[in-house]
């Protein structure tokens, strides 16, 4: 795969940084994130290692990156409170003395036409070149009787600070994101926990899956609430057009029994649930019961207005509504079909008829075929994002057929006690 051979390429050379990601519908963060918190860097660095090396056992995770990593060296100043104290100031105070000396403050602005150039007042360079400047640094008030260097106060040391802090919820955080190939998250969430609570650590510190895995979740919920509402929308508006609670409350069985073809579909197909095939299901919702309203209508109309026996009005609606009910069904699937072959991959297909009939057909007949096989092979970018919305209604609406011809006019004549 052109990843894996990109990621051999760039192994060669250590000084390279790489970064590879995938186009994922509806979030821009890495599939895998793990969130350690806690407030000593040093510890967060050192179990976001830890974590590293528990991933690195998960199959299909690539990439590994930590946001501990790395780092640049820095002058860190530990300050003596009780001399602090002593000395009659505060270490903001002294703090603003060194900032003012090593990176300066802006006394003024020279204006220049139509520019304004800052005039920034700090020591000479000679005065702060490396840190026994910095111990020399005079940090005492101007009330304090003698001079005070820095050094009397605090201590200096050079060492290696973090690339970044980043902070969520106003908590220190690492961030270990990783790629995911070759198995879905729900599977490698279960693997990653798993490994997780291996990992000792204080009880001030926790470690958190998030990423796509934390959205996903997220999504899951609120779509729930949509599809139950969209269920919910559909009954109410059969209610009022049949004027009755009963009838429509047949016709959505044909929901759950469509439930039932998505599942098998998806597992054909090797497909997971996502947020698209719930997508797929609030459309679901309103397609499935189209094929029961047209038999539950037809079937009320004969016995409303020709006075037709039920059974034998059941069985003639299902006689007159079959075509109607097989048509809309063969139009909705075939319609969605050029969706649903988005996740095979079909190139070689259109490939192999370009270069076959390429040399045999003039140049408006070409054009016009590799159209219609670009339109029916769909191979555009996103492609495969899509198709999982389309295998959930057809799948849904093929099965839900079946239950329409069959269980629908059994819980029909069941239900409605009147002969």
């Amino acid at each position: 795969r052109v990843m894996d051979r990109m990621r051999d390429a760039f192994s060669n050379f250590p000084s390279v940084e790489t970064k590879f990601s995938r186009p994922s519908l509806f979030t821009s963060r890495t599939p895998v994130e793990v969130e350690v918190s806690g407030y000593n860097l040093q510890t967060l660095k050192e179990l976001s290692g830890e974590v590293m090396t528990r991933l690195a056992t998960v199959d299909g995770l690539t990439d590994l990156k930590t946001s501990a990593e790395g780092g640049n060296p820095e002058v860190q100043i530990r300050f003596n409170r009780q001399r602090v104290a002593q000395l009659g100031t505060t270490i903001s105070s002294i703090g603003q003395i060194i900032r003012n000396q090593v990176q300066g403050e802006v006394a003024t602005e020279l204006t220049r036409g139509d520019r304004k150039i800052d005039i920034r007042v700090r020591a000479s360079e000679e005065h702060r070149t490396d840190v026994d400047d910095l111990r020399r640094l005079i940090i005492s008030p101007a009330s304090a009787p003698t001079p005070i260097p820095l050094a009397v106060v605090a201590d200096l040391d050079v060492a290696m600070g973090p690339a970044e802090i980043r902070r969520i919820d106003q908590e220190r955080v690492a961030i270990i994101s990783a790629n995911l190939e070759g198995r879905d998250l729900s599977d490698a969430v279960v693997d990653i926990e798993r490994e997780l609570e291996l990992i000792v650590r204080a009880p001030d510190y926790s470690i958190t899956v998030g990423g796509q895995n934390e959205e996903r979740e997220r999504s899951f919920k609120s779509m729930q609430m949509a599809i139950a509402l969209a269920v919910f929308l559909v009954y109410l508006v059969m209610a009022s057009q049949f004027e009755s609670l009963v009838h429509p409350f047949v016709i959505m069985f044909s929901i759950p029994f469509g439930l039932v073809g998505v599942v098998l579909m998806l597992i054909v197909t090797g497909q997971t649930v996502s947020v698209v095939v719930l997508i797929g299901l609030i459309m679901l919702a309103g397609i499935v019961v189209n094929n029961a309203i047209v038999l539950i209508d037809y079937i009320n109309m004969l016995r409303r207005e020709q006075g037709v026996p039920k059974f034998e009005a059941i069985e003639q609606a299902c006689g007159v509504r079959l075509r109607p009910i097989l048509m809309t069904t063969s139009t909705t699937i075939l319609g969605l079909l050029p969706m649903a072959l988005g996740i095979f991959n079909l190139r070689p297909i259109v490939t192999f008829a370009d270069k076959t009939f390429a040399p045999n057909l003039p140049d408006i007949l070409h054009v016009g075929l590799m159209g219609l096989l670009n339109l029916v092979f769909p191979m555009g970018q996103g492609a495969e994002i899509r198709a999982p919305m389309a295998i959930t209604v057809i799948g849904g609406l093929g099965f839900s057929t079946l239950v329409t011809l069959i269980l629908i006019p059994t819980i029909y004549s069941l239900s409605d006690r009147k002969p």
